[in-house]
């Protein structure tokens, strides 16, 4: 099991002006923070992780740009990451290798909350870029999400998993988990801290090495 470090800094790129003139900034912060929410958003998310490489000494990082698009009065949500992976070269002492990740989309079915708690779940795909940071597979598979939201606390949990169905054949197969529990105080004047540590497994991996797990927190400022 690997243990990381993670620095997670996100930024609210862009929402539908309707809300930005009709909600407070508290309710906007409120909503940005609701994966499910009615709202649509365009979202970077910069994630570099210390302590990687033999000697732990060395970095490395991911710039996520994620747009959130809501359909049907928002019962279906669709959110897809398209990352941009610095990824470390082991077999050198220094240097990374850079190219656009795998998009992963996801589609979500979310009936109408009820006393602050909110649920979706639907397929995920991630299609393969062909790049050197690529997995070259397609791969498929199903997510689910809950959330309890209260005056000051949003809360929940996500889990998904995947399996490669087609693409490269000179490439491993892909069974991977993902887990990630968010936890979210509210300030006053749209301020809030977060913690949202990921925990992941690749079930193609050997043993020792199937699980990683990141530590992660932050305060951000909604755009409203």
């Amino acid at each position: 099991m690997k243990k990381t470090t993670l620095l997670s800094i996100l930024f609210l790129g862009g929402s539908l002006l309707g809300y930005a003139q009709e909600k407070t900034a508290e309710e906007l912060a409120k909503m940005s923070q609701n994966p499910l929410a009615n709202l649509m958003s365009f979202l970077f998310q910069n994630n570099t992780t210390f302590g990687n490489g033999p000697n732990g000494d060395r970095t490395s990082n991911v710039l996520n740009i994620q747009p959130v698009l809501p359909f049907f009065d928002g019962h279906l949500i669709t959110r897809t990451i398209i990352p941009i992976v610095s990824s470390l070269d082991y077999t050198q002492e220094s240097g990374a290798t850079t190219g656009i990740g795998d998009i992963n989309s996801t589609l979500f079915y979310s009936p109408t909350s009820k006393n602050g708690l909110t649920w979706g779940i639907g397929p995920v795909f991630v299609i393969p870029t062909g790049s050197k940071v690529s997995s070259k597979k397609f791969s498929t598979g199903a997510s689910f999400l809950t959330l309890k939201m209260s005056k000051k606390l949003v809360y929940g949990f996500l889990l998904s998993n995947v399996w490669s169905v087609a693409g490269n054949g000179d490439t491993k197969d892909v069974n991977s988990f993902l887990a990630q529990y968010f936890v979210k105080y509210n300030f006053p004047k749209g301020w809030y801290i977060s913690s949202a540590p990921i925990l992941t497994a690749n079930w193609e991996a050997t043993n020792g090495n199937k699980w990683e797990i990141s530590f992660s927190g932050g305060e951000v400022k909604s755009s409203g």
